[in-house]
């Protein structure tokens, strides 16, 4: 029985298949299918993340790491991912034009597409700065996937030290909310992204990482909340 082909693997044959004088972002039109939507989510993180490091004018180590962190890459597996951030870096098609493919593929405002945005947050905070470049291309990037003011927001809240991240915004409940309801929608969020449900919405198994970190920061949004409402 052969052995299946690895993650990166996979995105070398998506890369290969493109034709000649075609972008990266082409190849977005040839992985609207399971399983090849987790190939599609590593592609889109690593190609946005490439030109999100154009908008603070540098690519640091630690954005360099922090690829490594998302998705866990294997000694001698580099050079693909290498490949697709050089080729995102290098193409003449703008962000808001791969933004569009991705948001198309998976459907304006699904969970996937949250799972992308925070990957991108995780490599912005990567050397401890969020630039206003970087702040103006995911607020863009939100909206082009269709996802709610709210959501940024929270995200923003959850990943941002200096943007207030007060756990109202964190679980996007107005504040003053009854406890019950702030428990329901902090249970239903928790399931969301429990690793499981966005290994089957087309998070690779190589980043579960990033569900993990959402759970972190919805607990402890809960937490404070629970607590504050315990001892006003």
């Amino acid at each position: 029985m052969d052995k299946p082909l690895s993650l990166w693997s996979r995105i070398a044959q998506a890369l290969s298949a493109l034709g000649r004088g075609e972008g990266l972002s082409s190849v977005f039109d040839n992985l609207r299918e399971p399983p090849e939507r987790s190939v599609a989510f590593t592609i889109a993180v690593i190609a946005l993340g490439a030109k999100m490091a154009k908008a603070d004018g540098q690519v640091t180590r630690d954005e360099v790491a922090a690829f490594r962190r998302i998705f866990q890459i294997p000694a001698g597996e580099e050079v693909n991912a290498a490949r697709v951030f050089d080729m995102a870096r290098t193409d003449v098609a703008g962000f808001d034009a791969y933004a569009r493919k991705i948001a198309r593929m998976f459907g304006p405002g699904a969970d996937v597409l949250k799972d992308v945005l925070e990957g991108l947050f995780f490599i912005a905070m990567a050397d401890g700065d969020y630039h206003e470049g970087e702040d103006a291309f995911l607020h863009e990037v939100a909206r082009i996937f269709g996802l709610e003011e709210c959501c940024f927001r929270a995200m923003k809240a959850a990943f941002v030290p200096d943007s207030a991240p007060d756990p109202w915004s964190v679980l996007e409940v107005a504040p003053g909310t009854p406890i019950a309801e702030v428990r329901k929608i902090w249970s239903a969020k928790v399931r969301e992204a429990h690793p499981d449900r966005a290994i089957a919405r087309g998070l690779p198994p190589e980043a579960v990482q990033l569900a993990e970190q959402r759970l972190i920061a919805l607990n402890a949004a809960w937490e404070e909340i629970r607590d504050s409402a315990a001892h006003p």
